[in-house]
């Protein structure tokens, strides 16, 4: 089959209209995490990003369809800079540092908005689109389980169920930008050595966390 290439106007008006979606989406982020979803209108979400209302629904066909696209966006960032990156390291205590450090980053650092969204208002989807989200968000803890299981097998950790060293792990990590300024006291990387720290703590054989202490990667950033 050839593939034609979009060139000229045509071209540049559909890069136009993705930009002007995801200036939507990242203006409906704010708008969300401000008054939360419920309390939001899509007049408050086309006057943050300087549209009437009917403009934005010439991008977005609904409220629910925003909402989605929003958590959508954010789950993309989150498997591209954490899942993604973290999956094929074959260490499984290394695998899990780099989560946890990746994770926390993201929370903290980057594209704060939509991951926050992602967050809160997953109870707001409905019907096909929530079970996408919860498919996506499914994968992510299958490979933290799987992780703890693997750390199990090779007698790194405690004996703990896997579940629950992974709901612990993301209600530790999630909470985060409930108290966390990025003006404040504390870097977003001391922070994450510091989660590594306290959680691998709870969970090390003591042999291997004497050893821990001696890892070349335990420092300081």
């Amino acid at each position: 089959m050839q593939v034609v290439q979009e060139h000229g106007p045509s071209r540049q008006k559909t890069s136009r209209r993705e930009t002007r979606t995801t200036q939507i989406y990242e203006a409906a982020a704010r708008v969300f995490c401000e008054h939360g979803f419920g309390q939001s209108s899509m007049s408050d979400v086309a006057a943050a990003v300087d549209m009437t209302k009917a403009g934005i629904y010439h991008h977005i066909a609904s409220k629910d369809e925003l909402l989605f696209g929003i958590m959508s966006y954010g789950m993309d960032i989150f498997e591209e800079r954490v899942l993604d990156r973290v999956e094929n390291i074959s260490d499984p205590l290394e695998r899990l540092r780099a989560t946890i450090r990746g994770h926390l980053l993201l929370v903290t650092r980057d594209r704060t908005k939509e991951v926050t969204v992602v967050l809160n208002e997953a109870h707001a989807l409905h019907g096909d689109y929530r079970t996408r989200i919860n498919r996506r968000k499914r994968r992510y803890v299958r490979f933290l389980n799987e992780t703890f299981r693997e750390l199990q097998r090779k007698r790194l950790i405690r004996e703990i169920e896997p579940r629950v060293a992974t709901f612990a792990l993301l209600g530790m990590i999630n909470w985060t930008y409930h108290w966390y300024t990025a003006n404040g006291r504390l870097r977003d990387t001391e922070v994450a050595e510091a989660y590594i720290d306290l959680f691998l703590g709870g969970l090390l054989n003591p042999d291997q966390a004497t050893c821990s202490e001696n890892d070349p990667h335990h420092e300081d950033d």
